[in-house]
């Protein structure tokens, strides 16, 4: 089997457009995309949890994939969540993205809702059957949403394994040290130990070895800033871009989440409409004001790109 391609850098998520009314606005989905590959995504995901992938119908879902790949035409990679209890399912899924022109999928372990979960056995044959399905690489989120301990030596073993699992996006407390883990125990097979929730931790994964960072879709050249000079051996560089960058990072972090990517979108022209599909609420007007005037202090593209 040959090597599969090393995928680094910045690789945000991109959200799901919707208009007023809650339908589907491609066209809205589609200068999404082309803003956060001018502003510097070296690759895009889509169809995650931060997509509100959990408000789409599966032909929603098909509808997005189908409409963003075409329309990025291999600019960059891109990565498509197919997460699913469901192992047929999540396999079916995963087989589609790849015939679409996936360069990955992403995918949680088994779980739903707050109580149903299954243990190391299930999981390890849920990735080994979905690996079986398709030829392109797995990224194993490993999030709290889930509820499922995946710890460094399990994941490890999975990268051992199992074919195609050989990223894992670590977004749990003490991300750095479970990636340090991570990378010493799996070595070679770990091919992308990756920083995700938002760059909330990035600077500390970094130093602990992460290649890849799964950031919101805001400002994927703020979070460039942090990860370019990190790269090329410049750290302080790297520490005092972050430490500028912090103040946004932080406000989506901790205060918008899901729908700070939309809030900034809109406020610059990229997209006519940031609103969540309901039952979400949309954001707070005290909380959307916190984060523009953490934008505006930076300047990022996203501000100016539809203007």
């Amino acid at each position: 089997m040959s090597k599969p391609t090393a995928y680094r850098g910045v690789f945000p998520v991109v959200p799901t457009i919707f208009d007023e009314r809650g339908a589907l606005d491609l066209e809205g989905q589609l200068r999404a995309v082309d803003f956060m590959i001018d502003a510097g995504s070296e690759g895009l995901c889509i169809l995650a949890n931060f997509s509100e992938q959990f408000v789409l119908t599966d032909a929603e879902r098909d509808e997005v994939m189908q409409a963003v790949l075409r329309h990025v035409g291999g600019r960059v990679p891109v990565i498509v969540t197919t997460t699913h209890f469901g192992t047929a399912v999540c396999a079916e899924r995963s087989r589609r993205a790849q015939e679409a022109g996936a360069a990955m999928v992403m995918i949680m372990p088994p779980y739903h809702g707050a109580t149903i979960r299954v243990g190391e056995p299930a999981i390890l044959d849920f990735f080994r059957r979905v690996s079986d399905a398709i030829d392109i690489p797995i990224m194993i989120q490993d999030a709290p949403v889930s509820g499922t301990p995946l710890p460094a030596a399990f994941l490890a073993r999975m990268a051992r394994e199992i074919a195609h699992v050989s990223y894992f996006k670590v977004e749990v407390p003490q991300a750095a040290a479970k990636l340090r883990d991570l990378i010493a125990l799996g070595g070679e097979h770990v091919l992308g130990p990756w920083d995700g929730e938002e760059a909330i931790t990035l600077l500390a994964d970094l130093d602990a070895g992460a290649t890849g960072s799964m950031t919101g879709g805001g400002f994927p050249d703020g979070i460039r800033q942090v990860t370019d000079p990190y790269f090329a051996g410049d750290r302080e560089a790297a520490v005092a871009a972050y430490g500028r960058w912090l103040p946004l990072i932080n406000h989506e972090n901790r205060q918008c989440g899901l729908l700070a990517a939309k809030a900034l979108m809109e406020a610059g022209g990229v997209i006519r409409c940031g609103l969540p599909r309901a039952p979400l609420l949309p954001l707070h007007p005290a909380a959307r004001e916190g984060l523009l005037d953490a934008a505006r202090r930076l300047d990022p593209l996203v501000l100016r790109w539809g203007r």
